[in-house]
């Protein structure tokens, strides 16, 4: 009977960490890092050098406390339900501000944000949903896509600021290398987008199949 108790008692969920961590923290800096970000970026119209440096500088840290939270939260088990909704609406909300500042100040088609933000908002809806069946975890692609996106939007946004310090031969390659990155951002961002719907799909019914039996 005791032993029974005992095996009992050790399958039992552990409880969740407390909200209250460095991780979420960090989380909690990069949206407040957004506002700070876009008004950077269109100061003057987005003509301004200064601040067109400083919108670089915040853009590339928010995005460094997106790793640096993730890490942590995964290297002391610090992953919690506030940081599973508040993480990828900070990641969201920062790309959307970049990419939207970026077509507002007319160094991107229009075009290119409702892409990837019609992707990104349907999937986090998505995902949003599926928590109450299960986690599905970033896949590799996503990963993949996000390096890409962040990688394509620092170089439209050292574009500008660099024409003033480097010959106009050296700007025109980075704008070329920036187009082919973006390029490949938003098809691995659509293709990802498809598959994460695919994926889910496949979870639902088999968790309806199985009566409802599969948790986070």
């Amino acid at each position: 009977m005791n032993d029974r108790v005992e095996a009992g008692a050790s399958q039992q969920p552990a409880a969740e960490p407390s909200p209250w961590n460095v991780p979420n923290a960090l989380t909690v800096l990069r949206i407040l890092m957004v506002p700070v970000f876009l008004v950077l970026l269109l100061a003057n119209g987005g003509d301004d050098v200064t601040t067109r440096w400083w919108a670089l500088v915040v853009f590339l840290l928010a995005m460094l406390t997106d790793k640096i939270d993730g890490d942590l939260a995964r290297k002391y088990n610090l992953v919690t339900n506030f940081g599973k909704i508040a993480d990828p609406i900070a990641d969201k909300s920062l790309m959307a501000a970049a990419l939207i500042g970026l077509a507002v100040i007319v160094e991107l088609p229009w075009w290119v944000p409702v892409i990837i933000l019609v992707r990104e908002l349907g999937i986090t809806v998505l995902r949003f949903f599926m928590i109450r069946i299960i986690v599905m975890p970033a896949s590799r692609g996503g990963k993949i896509k996000t390096v890409l996106q962040t990688v394509a939007i620092g170089l439209f946004l050292l574009l500008y600021p660099l024409a003033n310090v480097v010959p106009s031969v050296v700007t025109f390659i980075l704008l070329i290398l920036a187009w082919v990155i973006m390029t490949a951002a938003i098809v691995v961002t659509l293709v990802t987008g498809i598959d994460y719907c695919v994926q889910a799909a496949k979870t639902y019914r088999e968790a309806k199949a199985g009566g409802g039996t599969q948790r986070a």
